[in-house]
């Protein structure tokens, strides 16, 4: 099975968030699943020179962009037993930062075009399967039917579209289709991608492609409801019988306390003592006075309403109110980013706002961390609680999408679970949630014990998430 993986960013080579760690991990499990699997992305000005450095030149050509001609070099790199190919265009990809361009639909219109017309320029590689992911690669779903569907050499190519979040959907005004997409005269994408008087990109691959996933079950089940569903609900239930929920994973290599660099002091779970350590050197990093083993509440996050800063912020100084410390981690809107500062102003020994990322300074949070607060309004998958979990630093979640999927509330009588949660999205449930946590940690420490015990030995592998995968490719590919 041939697998072309579609992604605007992979780690190492450019990230904003979660979908880099994707493009970063999964081609390698699916590779090692069974497939001969390639990734294909924009060559950003951003990317590490140690890598460019390395790129070899395979191709250069003209790639149509409605009525324009656009220069598209095509170069790779083998890079951990993958091969990566890169799309370079300065024009479009040679800027500061991956998004938010006046012009980001053009660019999409242009790597989609580029994507497909450069499987002509590579040799002994015709995949089966093109998995594209997000709103930025989907019109290749609807170019490859449209556009390829015609000629020879596409013929019996599949397409898998991934949802990671389905907030984002590219809408454009319907000119786009022409100007940008060169669909004039094709009535079907018309009528597919059709949105409030525009065109909607990803509503376009949900219903060209021969199979649609998101990011986790609960998700998938939630994205068919009004409430999460970004208007887009009733596509989704159309789609149901050919969509699906397949839970991320996480490199536990990468992410080990035993060996992260990062960290004051490593520790395992084993024994926990430099746990300690890496609490008591946060603290004075910080500015926050020492306060010995009393908890450590943490969030490391964008400063979005998607996280459930509106409710954080409802309760913060409630919470403040108790014997206890907050560390929060995180850039996003100016509004939450200005709260988080007075916060801290007003309670500087026991609220500290970084308001920066910093992937250094989130992983000494997590591992100083007694509790990590994640009251997202909805989560596709999240992979914060998992980094949480394995560095011992409990989740307190909403059951949303795949917080519900990870996150095993604490049971009193069972003494069983990985963290608490609470279904509402509500304050009042935060703060009672939270304090039943608390409540754990202060008065009963082998329940505690127990319960971190239990979220450092939880796995959520790549390697499961890759043979569904595989399974789904083999599935679509056996479709006449």
């Amino acid at each position: 099975m041939k697998v072309l993986f579609a992604i605007f960013e992979a780690e190492p080579f450019a990230k904003t968030g979660g979908l880099g760690d994707v493009g970063g991990a999964l081609p390698a499990y699916l590779k090692k699943a069974g497939c001969q699997t390639r990734v294909i992305m924009p060559k950003y000005a951003g990317i590490p020179q140690i890598y460019k450095d390395k790129l070899r030149p395979v191709a250069n050509f003209k790639v149509d962009v409605g009525w324009r001609r656009q220069y598209c070099g095509l170069e790779e790199l083998d890079h951990d037993g993958i091969r990566y190919y890169f799309i370079d265009n300065e024009y479009y990809f040679g800027r500061e930062g991956l998004y938010g361009y006046y012009d980001d639909g053009e660019r999409v219109a242009f790597f989609g075009r580029a994507v497909l017309e450069s499987l002509l320029m590579i040799k002994n590689f015709k995949p089966d399967v093109i998995h594209c992911n997000d709103w930025h690669t989907a019109v290749i779903p609807v170019l490859l039917r449209e556009i390829c569907g015609s000629l020879p050499f596409y013929y019996g190519i599949k397409s898998v579209f991934t949802i990671h979040n389905l907030k984002y959907q590219g809408v454009y005004d319907e000119g786009v289709l022409a100007d940008l997409l060169g669909l004039y005269g094709h009535t079907a994408p018309y009528e597919k991608m059709g949105f409030d008087g525009g065109v909607n990109f990803l509503k376009g691959a949900l219903l060209y492609s021969d199979a649609v996933t998101t990011v986790s079950p609960s998700y998938a089940q939630e994205i068919q409801h009004a409430y999460y569903g970004e208007r887009l609900d009733a596509v989704l239930r159309m789609r149901s019988g050919s969509l699906c929920g397949i839970l991320n994973g996480l490199d536990y290599d990468l992410y080990d306390p035993e060996t992260d660099r990062a960290l004051f002091a490593n520790y395992s779970s084993r024994d926990w003592t430099n746990k300690k350590e890496n609490k008591r050197r946060l603290r004075e990093m910080l500015g926050l006075p020492p306060r010995g083993d009393e908890p450590l509440l943490t969030m490391v996050t964008r400063l979005t309403e998607q996280k459930g800063m509106d409710l954080f912020f409802y309760i913060a100084e409630e919470l403040l109110a108790e014997d206890l410390q907050i560390v929060v981690v995180g850039a996003g809107e100016w509004q939450y980013e200005q709260h988080l500062r007075w916060l801290a102003s007003q309670y500087p020994n026991k609220f500290a706002a970084c308001v920066t990322f910093d992937n250094d300074l989130a992983m000494k949070v997590y591992s100083a961390g007694d509790i990590i607060l994640m009251p997202s309004k909805f989560e596709p998958c999240g992979v914060t609680q998992m980094i949480a979990m394995r560095y011992g630093n409990l989740p307190a979640v909403r059951e949303t999408g795949g917080l519900k999927d990870t996150v095993r509330p604490f049971d009193e009588h069972a003494k069983t679970g990985n963290g608490f949660s609470f279904a509402n999205y509500n304050a009042h449930e935060l703060l009672f949630t939270v304090k039943n946590a608390l409540r754990v940690y202060r008065q009963a420490p082998l329940t505690w014990e127990k319960l971190r015990q239990n979220a450092a030995g939880e796995r959520f592998r790549w390697e499961d998430a890759a043979v569904r995968y595989l399974r789904l490719y083999e599935k679509i590919g056996a479709r006449t």
